[in-house]
C-alpha cells in the first residue's frame, strides 16, 4: 500500500488551521507596514551635519607620537650592555 502524502491537520481541523495561517499572514502584514511607515517618518540627516561631524571628530584625534627612533630631533636610545660597575 503506499503511504498517503496528507498534512497532519488535514483531516483534523483544517478550518481551524486555516483561518490560523490568514491571521498569522495578516498580522506580519500589518507590523511589515507599520514598520515601513515607521522608517518613512524619520529625517534624513542632511550631508553638512555629516562632514562636520567628521571634521570635529578629526580635530579631537590625539595622535601618538612617532615610534621612529632615527627621527629628526630624537635622541639615539642607548643599547643595551652590561650593568655599569658602579650598579654592582
Amino acid at each position: 500500500m503506499v503511504p498517503l502524502l496528507v498534512p497532519p491537520l488535514a483531516d483534523t481541523g483544517g478550518l481551524f488551521a486555516a483561518v490560523t495561517l490568514a491571521a498569522t499572514a495578516a498580522t506580519l502584514t500589518a507590523c511589515a507596514v507599520g514598520l515601513l511607515l515607521a522608517a518613512r517618518r524619520v529625517p534624513a540627516v542632511p550631508r553638512t551635519r555629516i562632514r562636520t561631524a567628521l571634521r570635529d571628530r578629526e580635530r579631537r584625534t590625539a595622535f601618538l607620537p612617532q615610534r621612529d627612533p632615527d627621527a629628526a630631533g630624537r635622541p639615539r636610545p642607548r643599547a643595551p650592555g652590561r650593568a655599569p660597575v658602579t650598579a654592582v
